[in-house]
């Protein structure tokens, strides 16, 4: 495969002034992250600080109900309460190793945001997050959190003022500031090589997952199933098992209200492939090319692209994408709530809702694991709005 595609998708389609920072983590990517002290060191600290490994919990209750047995894989109870805290702990350790001193990150949901604010104060880091302006207001309760822990959140007030503006204007800051800082993206998307870095930080959570299979119930699970928005929880579980034909994958699209000619996120059930944000994946565009708002009750997955990796995954037939709505969604997540006692966030929530939603899809008897990507407090405004 062609360095930094997956298929026809990824590269690197990046302006000339951003080729010198991205050479730089490409190279440290290939130098650093791959020797034996980075990777023990990175090991360490996801024990001792993050708290892995995240249990794979066994739903009684669900299961009973849908006539397969459901799992998740736990990442609500890693440090900070999101599968974030895996990827941007190895960031913040690649940038020191770079000898950078400040780590710049984007957010939607604010999970990505307080993971990288509490890396960098872990290590020592200085910390900037963009936020779109619409995001700062549906998650305030995540700014506060940055704040204390030392961030500077930076509100974008361009566009639709959500995700894909935040990294918009985080490109532009790291192209004035590239000498003394690290861009600790947030997904598996973006230019080569943060698809493939990204990934590879949050594969622990699939190789945690097919051990943990294996000594629980035996073998390996049936179906794999994840949301996704840019996809680095998906592809951080499904990453472990590509080789295992006989698993199947499903990766869960937001739909938004569901309502024909409504705003979404589907940015593989319903886009086309294009460049977006560095790289050649499937994304929401008009036919003159121009992006196309998203939307999702869930912060995390409004977004109108999705890693490359996805897309290639997608095209090969290799895992399977759907979507599911935003009333689907809360019934998922007021149905986790009272079945199991677990308070899921309202990203995970679109992957419960797919087992439930499409349980006669799925032969009795199944072993289904979902990632459980982050805990649900984070949304209590919005819950509120719409539930009361």
């Amino acid at each position: 495969m062609k360095k930094g595609y997956f298929g026809d998708f990824g590269g690197r389609f990046s302006p000339e002034l951003l080729m010198p920072p991205l050479l730089e983590v490409e190279d440290a990517y290939k130098t650093i992250v791959k020797s034996k002290p980075f990777l023990t060191e990175f090991g360490r600290i996801l024990t001792e600080y993050v708290g892995r490994s995240t249990p794979l919990t066994f739903c009684p209750n669900l299961s009973r109900e849908l006539g397969f047995n459901l799992y998740l894989k736990r990442e609500d109870l890693a440090h900070t309460g999101a599968h974030k805290i895996n990827n941007t702990i190895g960031q913040a350790l690649l940038a020191k190793h770079m000898g950078k001193k400040t780590l710049l990150a984007e957010t939607g949901a604010g999970q990505h945001g307080v993971a990288t604010a509490t890396a960098a104060a872990y290590l020592g880091l200085n910390c900037i997050v963009y936020m779109g302006a619409t995001d700062v207001k549906r998650q305030a309760h995540n700014v506060r959190r940055m704040q204390l822990l030392g961030a500077e959140v930076r509100p974008v007030e361009s566009g639709t003022k959500t995700l894909k503006d935040a990294i918009n204007a985080a490109f532009r800051f790291w192209i004035s500031e590239q000498a003394d800082t690290h861009y600790c993206f947030g997904t598996a998307a973006g230019p080569h090589p943060f698809p493939a870095l990204v990934r590879d930080f949050q594969s622990v959570v699939g190789h945690e997952a097919r051990q943990q299979s294996v000594e629980q119930f035996g073998t390996l699970p049936d179906l794999l199933v994840a949301c996704v928005g840019g996809g680095s929880n998906a592809i951080g579980l499904f990453h472990a098992f590509m080789d295992d034909r006989d698993v199947r994958m499903v990766g869960v699209e937001a739909a938004g209200s569901g309502e024909p000619g409504c705003y979404h996120s589907m940015a593989i059930c319903k886009g086309t492939p294009g460049v977006f944000h560095g790289a050649r994946t499937q994304l929401l565009q008009t036919e003159d090319g121009q992006i196309e708002p998203s939307h999702s009750i869930a912060p995390g997955l409004d977004y109108p692209g999705v890693g490359p990796e996805h897309a290639w995954l997608d095209a090969s037939g290799r895992a399977e994408y759907v979507s599911v709505n935003d009333a689907q969604a809360l019934n998922a997540f007021q149905s986790l709530c009272r079945h199991e006692g677990i308070i899921p966030a309202l990203e995970s929530s679109h992957a419960v809702a797919y087992v439930l939603e499409y349980k006669d899809d799925i032969p009795a008897g199944s072993k289904v694991i979902v990632n459980l990507s982050g805990r649900g407090d984070k949304d209590m405004g919005i819950i509120e709005e719409y539930l009361g």
